[in-house]
C-alpha cells in the first residue's frame, strides 16, 4: 500500500489506554505518516497526568507519530453531567483553534480517522478540516450516540437529544466510511438514514495473550474457576452476578475470581461478606494487562455480564474484554445482551443467559462445570476465531485496505 498521510483525531490517547494508541503505532510501523490531535491526558483519574498540562508536553511524539494535545478541562475525580459536558465541549472548542490556525496550513492529509468513543463531539475538528480541505473521514464507531449520554438521564429533554442526534447524523453523513465495532451497531447507525453503503464491520482487536511471558501472579484456589476480568462498574450488573454465585454455591467445586478495579469493587466485597460467600469467591484486585495471560491460564471459564437495560446500544455493545477472553482461547459464559450472545453463538465458544437472568445463568454454569469435553471444544473454537478475526495484524491490514480504496 502506498504511504498515506493520516490525521488521527481522538480525545483520548497515550498515556491513556485506548485502541487509538495501537492505530498510530501500527500505521507508523507500516510506513505511513501519522499526526494525532488529542487532549491533555486525564482519563480515568480525572486529573492531568504527571508531566502533562497547559504548559507541558503540548506537542509530543509517540512511536514515530507526532502528537498535538489540545486543552480540555479535566473530567474530575467524580465527574457529573455538567463536568463531563464541559470536558467534551472544551476539547471541541480548543481543537477548532488548532484546525484553523495550525492544521489547515500543514501538508494535506490523505485521510482523517476519528476514534469515536464518547463523546461524539470529538469528531468536530475532523468535520471542520474536511470542510476546508475536503479530506475524507473514516469514523470508527465504538459508542452509539446520543444513546451513550441519554442513558444517564431519566427523562432527557428534547433540547438535549435533538441537537446531539442531528450532530451524530452529520458525522455519519460526512464520513466516507463508517467502521462499526459490533455487527449489531448497523441497525442503530441506520435508524435515521440509510448509511449501509458506508458501513464496514471493523471489530476491536487484542494482543496475543497466549504469547505473553509468564508473570508472578497469585495462585488460584483448586476447583472449577470462573473468572470475571475487567472494570467492575455500575454497568457490570454485579447484583445479578452475586445472585448467580449464591445459586451456584451448591457445587462446592465452583470458585469465582474477580480481577480488576472499578467503583463497584467495595460493594462487591461487602456483598460477598454479607452473603457469606468468601469460601467460593476471590477478589484478586487490579493487574497490568501483561499479567492477564498468567491469570487467564488458571481459569476454566471466563465470565462476562452487563446489567439489564432498555437501551439498545448497550445490548448491542461488545465489550473489549470479550476479545481478550477469546484471544486466550477460553470458554465464555455470559449474562448479557444480544450483541455478545450472538457473537459467542457464532464462534461456538460458550453460552449466554439474558442480562439479569441469574436463574438461567446459574443453570448453565452448573451444567457446564460437569462437561469438560464441551469446554475443551469451546476453547479450541475461541482460539481459532481469534486467529482468523481479532489479531492486531489482521485488523490493521484491513484498515490499510479501507484507507486505500
Amino acid at each position: 500500500m502506498a504511504q498515506k498521510r493520516v490525521l488521527l483525531v481522538a480525545q483520548n490517547f497515550y498515556p491513556e489506554f485506548f485502541k487509538s494508541n495501537d492505530i498510530a503505532q501500527e500505521l507508523v510501523s507500516r510506513g505511513h505518516h501519522i499526526d494525532v490531535l488529542t487532549g491533555i491526558p486525564n482519563y480515568p483519574e480525572g486529573v492531568f497526568y504527571k508531566g502533562y498540562g497547559i504548559f507541558s508536553r503540548r506537542v509530543d511524539e509517540y512511536c514515530g507519530a507526532k502528537v498535538y494535545r489540545a486543552y480540555q478541562l479535566p473530567r474530575g475525580r467524580k465527574p457529573g453531567a455538567i463536568r463531563l459536558s464541559i470536558n467534551y465541549l472544551s476539547f471541541a472548542l480548543t481543537t477548532t483553534f488548532w484546525i484553523l490556525f495550525f492544521f489547515v496550513f500543514k501538508r494535506r492529509y490523505d485521510a482523517i480517522i476519528v476514534h469515536q468513543t464518547s463523546p461524539i463531539t470529538q469528531a468536530w475538528p475532523a468535520l471542520l478540516l474536511r470542510a476546508i480541505r475536503r479530506t475524507p473521514i473514516y469514523t470508527w464507531v465504538l459508542d452509539i450516540w446520543p444513546d451513550s449520554v441519554l442513558a444517564f438521564l431519566s427523562k432527557p429533554p428534547r433540547f438535549v437529544e435533538a441537537p446531539l442526534r442531528w450532530f451524530t447524523n452529520l458525522v455519519y453523513r460526512l464520513s466516507k466510511r463508517i467502521l462499526i465495532s459490533s455487527p449489531d451497531f448497523r441497525a442503530l447507525v441506520n435508524r435515521d438514514d440509510d448509511y449501509n453503503d458506508k458501513i464496514i464491520d471493523f471489530p476491536n482487536w487484542c494482543d496475543d495473550i497466549l504469547a505473553m511471558p509468564e508473570q508472578d501472579v497469585p495462585t488460584l484456589r483448586k476447583g472449577f474457576n470462573i473468572m470475571l476480568a475487567g472494570n467492575m462498574s455500575d454497568a457490570t450488573g454485579l447484583e445479578s452476578v452475586v445472585e448467580v454465585i449464591r445459586k451456584t454455591s451448591v457445587n462446592p467445586d465452583i470458585q469465582w475470581v474477580f480481577v480488576g478495579g472499578g467503583n463497584r469493587v467495595e460493594w462487591l466485597t461487602n456483598s460477598i461478606k454479607e452473603h457469606q460467600l468468601e469460601h467460593c469467591c476471590t477478589i484478586a484486585g487490579r493487574f497490568p494487562f501483561s499479567h492477564m495471560s498468567s491469570l487467564y491460564r488458571q481459569a476454566d471459564v471466563m465470565f462476562i455480564s452487563l446489567k439489564p437495560t432498555d437501551y439498545p446500544h448497550l445490548t448491542a455493545t461488545i465489550p473489549a474484554r470479550l476479545q481478550s477472553y477469546i484471544a486466550a482461547g477460553k470458554p465464555v459464559i455470559g449474562m448479557i445482551g444480544h450483541g455478545v450472545a450472538n457473537l459467542i453463538n457464532e464462534i461456538g465458544c460458550g453460552m449466554c443467559a439474558e442480562a439479569g437472568d441469574s436463574d438461567r445463568c446459574a443453570e448453565i454454569i452448573l451444567s457446564v462445570a460437569q462437561n469438560r469435553e464441551m469446554l475443551a471444544q469451546w476453547s479450541k473454537n475461541a482460539r481459532k476465531y481469534y486467529l482468523e478475526h481479532y489479531t492486531k495484524d489482521r485488523c490493521m491490514t484491513h484498515l490499510e485496505k479501507i484507507l486505500s480504496e
